[in-house]
């Protein structure tokens, strides 16, 4: 029996050793094994190019960074919710803003003008008889004069014939006086004055080259003859301004015309004096709209002792909004819209602890300066990418979100992933057409115009693929010239003709600035908004053609720029032979 206790004993023990002996060490070749199985499925991928995922760390095959750990689970999003790295945030430079209340006293309306003599102040030199100039004393426009200032003389044989009526008429005024009053009469209405009239009678002498003498002050805008040139009567001499006083005529654009009134207050300024606004009072709103521009005019008029407006010299007014928004509404930074058809988006951050993001559509009233008003879709307190939207925008599409080019959502093929480590799956490549219901219906002959517009774009960014920044400027001129044939009238169809009107507005702005400057750089930053414009004209109207919209994430400082192609193949204007193949097709349309 003792026996027996003492073999259970020994067993015991001998169990317990192998136990902690071996077990341990089974518990260690665990761990270690599955530490091998978490990180062999680790995945690797780029903060600019979301779709890229390798299962070891390198560079982006796209861009060339260095690829990061991919997130290992999206857990607790809703379907239209994505998420971006903290390293990507940084990188594109999102940034955010909390909506607030826009009751702001700086809710103003701008506007741009030109400054203009002011019509009722200026005055025209007439001559009162016919004759020939001998002496023009007035050398050249914006040369001052004085009332009562000597102008020119002229040799009137009318006059002439008319002295020596009066000098026999004022012998004969004893006897005749009905008659001297009529010769006398008759030299005060070709403006001879007592004076003269008298030292004629006294002289007995004819004035042969009579004096013209300036009837008001002021500054010569315009000379309208010449000395020698043989003048009628009634016929101008001079235009004379007053400049006292200029007026700032200012283009109103139809949907703005409610906006103003008579006796509102403006402010001023001018780049000439780039510290000071002057104020001044609406004048005057052009009863009758310019078919062509399909503006009014808004005159405003400026007080001008000092001198310091020039007829002339382009003007920006700041009209305060006192329709703007009531207490209860909202505004956000235009920056933070993304606009395309009859959609307006921003993107928000439904946790603002968390960098999860997701597309809302928006319903927008008037632009407030640089700042739209949000008649739906926003609260106060919500939190919206203010900074970095296209880069937000790009990462939805390629994540399959919701985004301004894909409505309903759906994974966007990028061209890349075939060949790029992606799944299998995923190497047939996809693209997102363009929702019709969008498109307004508009003529082919605009189309046609459009179309015209197109192919001089194309130019413009070949030219800036190639970096010559002279033919990108004569590209862009042309563009604008091509813009400026476009007949407004094809637009019978009233939404279309306003889409338009905003539109053209912004793409000759654009790409006026494009064709003024010679600098490379300066010439991208506004084609990257000369293409968002653009490319929502192409989208709206068609140009029965096939577009295709490429997107560098890189471009603008990381904060992303799309560009129009008319092939699948990318070739980047934002950076040219430096990564000529940056980038990625976001869009077909047709």
């Amino acid at each position: 029996m003792k026996k027996n206790i003492v073999y259970i004993g020994i067993l015991s023990i001998g169990l317990l050793l192998g136990w902690l002996i071996f077990g341990n060490s089974t518990n260690k070749v665990t761990e270690h094994n599955q530490n091998e199985t978490v990180k062999s499925d680790q995945k690797w991928t780029c903060s600019m190019h979301p779709q890229i995922m390798k299962s070891e760390p390198g560079d982006c095959p796209i861009c060339g960074m260095d690829l990061i750990p991919a997130a290992t689970s999206a857990d607790g999003l809703l379907a239209d919710q994505f998420k971006l790295s903290e390293n990507a945030i940084a990188l594109a430079n999102i940034q955010t803003s909390i909506v607030g209340s826009s009751n702001q006293k700086n809710n103003f309306i701008r506007l741009s003008g030109k400054i203009v003599e002011n019509e009722e102040s200026n005055a025209v030199q007439v001559s009162y008889f016919s004759g020939r100039i001998e002496n023009l004393n007035v050398s050249f426009t914006g040369e001052k004069i004085n009332k009562g200032q000597l102008l020119a003389t002229i040799y009137s044989p009318e006059l002439y014939a008319a002295q020596q009526e009066l000098i026999t008429a004022a012998n004969l005024k004893e006897t005749q006086p009905k008659l001297y009053d009529a010769v006398k009469n008759k030299l005060k209405i070709w403006k001879l004055n007592e004076k003269q009239i008298s030292q004629i009678e006294t002289s007995g002498k004819v004035i042969e080259n009579f004096p013209v003498y300036a009837t008001v002050s002021g500054t010569v805008s315009e000379k309208l003859v010449a000395q020698g040139d043989y003048i009628k009567q009634g016929q101008p001499l001079l235009k004379i301004a007053k400049l006292n006083t200029v007026w700032g005529n200012f283009d109103v654009y139809e949907n703005q015309i409610k906006n103003f009134k008579k006796e509102q207050q403006v402010l001023v300024s001018t780049n000439a004096y780039a510290n000071e606004e002057f104020n001044g009072k609406v004048d005057f709103i052009d009863p009758v709209l310019n078919t062509k521009t399909r503006t009014v005019t808004l005159r405003v008029v400026l007080n001008n002792k000092s001198k310091k407006f020039k007829p002339g010299m382009f003007v920006e007014a700041k009209i305060i909004n006192k329709t703007a928004i009531n207490n209860n509404g909202i505004s956000i930074p235009a920056s933070a819209v993304l606009w395309t058809g009859k959609r307006s988006v921003v993107y928000v951050k439904p946790d603002t602890s968390k960098p999860v993001f997701e597309m809302k559509e928006i319903v927008l009233g008037k632009k407030l300066g640089d700042n739209y008003e949000v008649l739906e879709g926003l609260q106060n307190g919500d939190e919206i990418v203010s900074n970095g939207v296209f880069t937000i925008d790009a990462a939805a599409q390629l994540q399959g979100k919701k985004s301004m080019m894909n409505k309903k959502g759906g994974k966007v093929m990028t061209g890349h992933e075939g060949h790029l480590g992606m799944d299998n799956n995923s190497s047939k490549k996809e693209t997102v057409h363009l929702n019709m219901n969008e498109r307004l219906k508009v003529s082919a002959k605009f189309q046609k115009h459009l179309k015209v517009i197109y192919n001089e774009y194309i130019n413009l960014k070949n030219a800036l693929v190639k970096e010559d920044s002279k033919s990108s400027s004569t590209s862009a001129l042309t563009l604008v010239n091509n813009l400026n044939k476009v007949d407004m009238k094809l637009l019978s169809d009233k939404k279309a003709h306003n889409h338009w009107m905003k539109l053209e507005r912004e793409i000759k702005s654009s790409a006026s600035s494009i064709s003024e400057t010679s600098a490379i750089k300066a010439q991208r930053d506004h084609f990257k908004h000369l293409s968002t414009h653009l490319m929502n004209a192409v989208q709206l109207f068609g140009i029965n053609e096939k577009i295709y919209v490429e997107f560098c994430p890189m471009a603008d400082n990381n904060k992303g720029a799309f560009w129009l192609s008319k092939e699948e193949k990318v070739i980047n204007p934002y950076f040219g032979e430096a990564m000529l193949t940056c980038g990625e097709v976001k869009q077909v349309i047709e």
